[in-house]
């Protein structure tokens, strides 16, 4: 796993935080210094913590469970939405619902009803309705989609949430809370970090900074995803090698004269 270099983090803009009137008395541990009135994130600590939580996510995707991303803020989205759809991990970019997490099956039947509103455009029925009537279950379908499209795929709870934006999205993070759910996110200057498990201290505001933390959690996953299918292949081997095995065991002891 290639963690970023403190130029890199320099560059991105990592180690800026918010105006020293704005910070949370819990994220001191984390502050440099404060220059200009804005208070400067200690970068060591950024690098330490971000080891920290992308080995963590490593482990989760390495036992095959999944990670839920969640970044409704117009700088995130863009970025989180395509990784998250390579990696074939659910997303919330759009809106946290209520619920999403604590009102499971709720939300499990909403996304039954959207997977069903697909699957009637290409019905007899679809096409024999008046084109109000299209037209309105075609801005149902959307608005579900739009909302719901991230998770369709996820049929259990998730085993883990990665967040841009704790203060943002402090609804995820108290549903999270209640179900015991892990939580990985990055922390800005004017958050608590102690309501997160794997804080990640970092300027949650600025496209480079997040692109580039991203990009490490990003990782964590992929090598995460490559070494469960490598041990799969090798159980798989090891099944084929002991079967061979046992053949050739019942072979001898069918025919004592070999």
């Amino acid at each position: 796993m290639n963690l970023p270099t403190y130029q890199e983090m320099l560059d991105a803009g990592v180690h800026f935080g918010h105006l020293k009137r704005k910070w949370h008395p819990k994220m001191a541990p984390y502050i440099f210094m404060e220059k200009n009135d804005i208070h400067i994130i200690d970068l060591h600590r950024t690098a330490e913590k971000l080891e920290v939580a992308a080995q963590a996510v490593k482990q989760i995707v390495k036992s095959g469970r999944k990670i839920m991303f969640v970044a409704t803020k117009k700088q995130a989205k863009e970025i989180i939405e395509s990784e998250a759809r390579r990696l074939g991990m659910p997303f919330v970019t759009e809106r946290w619902l209520g619920g999403m997490l604590t009102n499971f099956a709720t939300v499990r039947r909403s996304i039954k009803k959207m997977t069903n509103m697909d699957k009637m455009e290409t019905t007899a029925d679809y096409q024999n309705l008046s084109k109000k009537e299209r037209l309105m279950i075609g801005r149902e379908r959307d608005k579900l989609k739009r909302v719901l499209g991230g998770i369709e795929d996820l049929n259990r709870l998730p085993s883990a949430l990665f967040i841009i934006d704790i203060k943002n999205e402090h609804i995820a993070v108290s549903e999270a809370q209640k179900l015991n759910i892990p939580t990985i996110a990055m922390v800005d200057t004017n958050s608590d970090p102690g309501l997160v498990d794997f804080p990640i201290p970092s300027n949650d505001d600025a496209t480079k900074s997040i692109a580039l933390i991203c990009g490490v959690i990003m990782q964590a996953i992929d090598e995460g995803i490559q070494e469960r299918k490598y041990l799969k292949e090798e159980d798989v081997g090891e099944t084929v090698e002991g079967a061979e095995g046992e053949t050739a065991v019942a072979e001898v002891a069918a025919d004592p004269a070999e």
